[in-house]
């Protein structure tokens, strides 16, 4: 067994056209460490609806040039045997360790393999490339990031010519055309051949941002922003400067891109700590709000002065900036569907329904949301919002900054808040309570050990609350295809558990409802919704073994 690994690590080695991985690797061969080859050659990366994501490094089961390669040349095959073997396939990437040098190979493999290939001219927010696509009438798009993953992971998001995620079966035929692809010196790679895009898309991209603005709306709202060491610094100011806002004080520690990621712990502003910076610039500056994204800029946070507040800053969940934008939309006159994630607050269902507007539910993911038919506005509660799918047929952390600070501005001119905004819909559509059980893990046999003690003894009751559903999302529903989730309705509340596509974590997304009859029970119904929801925490937790 031992001699068949070195035997693989070997064959790997003389393949492997990157000096730092092969010198990794031979160290590894080198040393005789076992169990660190055995890790590394467990299997491949599995290409699925979320593309590649994994931590940098030599082997099959890490992410490297040699996998970019074979998933760029799976790519390709599939492109040509769907009849689109001319076609344009455009190629962003963020800061991360190796995304230049992703993105370069799958340039060379594409023009390789006979198609054309154009690359964004530098490190570029993910939505300029999901933009990009249908701007240039590509066939395909490939973005290289690992979004807001730790910093030694890197990613490789697959997108087709209507400009939105890949899903099934597109994923399983890539899949299998990867899987067939030989050995790598019989891939083509030419030195040149592809096209490096001038700034003409992203001037595109940024003329189009305006587009989600109304006309003439006020643009008062002053901003602290913090691009988190990734990508979205210079687009985000310049489309604030192009609507018209002031000027956002950057956190200057995280403005420019660095792959270190170095003053956080996880590069995701819903991470604890993530935020610490923002909000001692914002203790300094006394703006109206805070934003943030992530490193790739597909995801926008908001934090709000709330002197309740220990440090008298606030993050927002995702579903509460959810909710606002909707009903920022719909007070807007906007018309079209609101669609979400089944893990995203039932509020967005009451809002469009008092509006008259459409209303769906898809699996967790943009892939799901931006094809939904007739779409205006999309969200899910990891921080994605879909402000202008006509444009960006995905999340888009710019343009959701955007839209938030205009509301901010309306607000302000008003002499309110969006926590007052919040208030109002409370008051008409309930108290939606809505929070996360999250656990991260080294060993995904506890996520797949949670869930099948879940399925063979489901709980009947959570904080009290008698469960009146368990349905297993693995046998699809009349509305969703299969999925790996389980959701539980109860009386005022609905609990969704499903194993993470991005990371090794096993997620649980909770949601109660509490009535509230007049603006002095809020107080009440918060801690009520607060109580009810670390109750059904522990006693799922408690139900899941974990």
């Amino acid at each position: 067994m031992q001699q068949d690994l070195i035997a693989q690590a070997r064959a790997w080695l003389a393949e492997d056209p990157d000096p730092e991985t092969r010198d990794e690797l031979a160290a590894l061969i080198e040393s005789g460490s076992a169990d660190e080859l055995a890790a590394r050659f467990a299997g491949t990366l599995q290409f699925g609806t979320a593309g590649l994501r994994g931590e940098l490094g030599a082997g099959p089961m890490r992410m490297n040039r040699c996998v970019v390669i074979r998933a760029a040349a799976g790519l390709a095959a599939y492109l040509k045997a769907q009849g689109q073997g001319g076609g344009l396939v455009v190629i962003g990437y963020d800061a991360r360790y190796k995304s230049a040098d992703f993105a370069r190979d799958t340039a060379a493999v594409m023009t390789g393999a006979g198609l054309r290939a154009a690359v964004l001219p530098r490190p570029l927010p993910t939505p300029v490339l999901a933009y990009a696509i249908r701007h240039l009438g590509a066939v395909a798009g490939v973005e290289v990031t690992a979004s807001h993953n730790p910093p030694r992971d890197n990613g490789y998001k697959v997108y087709l010519g209507d400009g939105s995620q890949i899903v099934p079966p597109a994923d399983g035929e890539i899949a299998a055309e990867i899987a067939a692809v030989g050995p790598l010196d019989r891939v083509p790679r030419p030195d040149k051949g592809w096209e490096t895009l001038g700034d003409e898309v992203l001037a595109a991209y940024l003329a189009r941002t305006d587009a989600v603005l109304a006309a003439g709306s006020p643009r008062t709202a002053r901003v602290v922003y913090t691009a988190m060491h990734g990508v979205g610094t210079s687009v985000l100011t310049a489309a604030f400067d192009r609507a018209g806002f002031p000027a956002p004080v950057l956190v200057a520690e995280q403005a420019e891109p660095d792959p270190a990621f170095p003053t956080v712990a996880f590069p995701n502003p819903e991470e604890p700590g993530a935020m610490d910076l923002a909000f001692a610039t914002a203790r300094r500056t006394g703006p109206d709000i805070v934003i943030a994204n992530d490193p790739d800029a597909d995801r926008c946070a908001v934090a709000v002065p709330d002197p309740a507040t220990e440090g008298g800053w606030r993050m927002l969940s995702g579903d509460e900036v959810g909710a606002l934008l909707a009903a920022h939309l719909v007070d807007r006159g906007v018309s079209g569907v609101f669609a979400e994630s089944i893990v995203s607050s039932s509020l967005l269902g009451r809002i469009a329904q008092k509006a008259g507007l459409g209303h769906e539910e898809t699996l967790t993911g943009f892939k799901w949301i931006a094809r939904v038919d007739g779409l205006r506005y999309g969200y899910e509660e990891a921080l994605g919002y879909c402000v202008d799918p006509e444009g960006v047929r995905d999340k888009d952390g710019i343009t959701a900054a955007l839209l938030v600070a205009e509301l901010a501005s309306v607000l302000k001119e008003q002499g309110r808040t969006l926590l007052d905004l919040l208030d109002d819909l409370a008051l008409v559509h309930g108290l939606h309570a809505t929070d996360q059980l999250s656990v991260r893990v080294q060993d995904l046999s506890v996520i797949s050990d949670a869930m099948a003690r879940l399925r063979e003894q489901p709980p009947t009751a959570l904080a009290g609350l008698a469960v009146t559903s368990a349905e297993d999302l693995a046998r699809g529903t009349a509305e969703l295809p299969p999925t790996d989730g389980l959701r539980y309705r109860l009386q005022g509340a609905r609990v969704i558990v499903r194993p993470s596509g991005t990371e090794p974590k096993l997620k649980c997304y909770l949601e109660v409802v509490v009535p509230v009859g007049s603006a002095d029970e809020l107080p009440a119904a918060r801690a009520r919704g607060a109580e009810l929801l670390d109750g059904i925490k522990r006693d799922l937790a408690a139900a899941a073994g974990i």
